[in-house]
């Protein structure tokens, strides 16, 4: 796919959520280093920066943080499942949560903007609320051209995850950091074969 990506405002900043979810509150690999996803009282203020808009939010409550760590486990394996070209398993991940959310679409409007679709769940909590969102998005983005645009970073010892808003679909890499350092790791190599 060429030109320019067309996610929607709503549905890019929902996507970027789940990003920013999976990343803050997975375990796994960073940039090359093992990555322990914070738990216990440090949970509600991951939970609050990983989210948009975060400083215009109250703190998080543990319960919605607990709920909104474990969505970011189901929303990690959408993109791993898609990442492996499985994307009829990454569907049913994303349909067995649009269904424990209640997801559905609903117009609303914020301080004289335009109106948005929104995607609530069926209890408007904020845990329910964002995991429902992330979960349409991911499901908007799979049911169309876009399910390539969701990646896992390619760098050794990393697995956060990205969404590709290139131009050209080419990225493999989930920051600039970790782009740096397998090019860094490729001019070593380079260099050592020839001297």
């Amino acid at each position: 796919m060429t030109g320019q990506v067309m996610f929607d405002g709503h549905v890019l900043t929902l996507l970027d959520a789940a990003v920013s979810l999976v990343n803050a509150l997975t375990d796994g690999f960073r940039q090359g280093r093992p990555y322990t996803a914070p738990h216990g009282d440090q949970l509600p203020r991951a939970v609050h920066d990983a989210l948009p808009l975060a400083a215009d939010r109250p703190g998080v409550d543990p319960v919605h943080a607990a709920y909104l760590a474990h969505t970011a486990q189901q929303l990690k394996a959408v993109f791993v499942a898609v990442d492996h070209g499985h994307t009829g398993q990454a569907a049913e991940l994303v349909n067995a949560l649009l269904r424990t959310t209640g997801a559905r679409p609903q117009l609303d409007r914020v301080d004289d903007e335009p109106w948005q679709v929104h995607f609530h769940g069926a209890e408007d909590t904020l845990a329910v609320g964002w995991s429902a969102g992330c979960a349409t998005a991911l499901a908007l983005a799979i049911g169309s051209n876009l399910a390539g645009r969701l990646g896992v970073c390619t760098a050794p010892q990393c697995d956060r995850v990205y969404v590709d808003n290139s131009r050209n679909a080419a990225r493999h890499f989930c920051s600039n950091a970790c782009r740096s350092r397998v090019k860094a790791a490729s001019f070593r190599a380079r260099k050592n074969e020839q001297g």
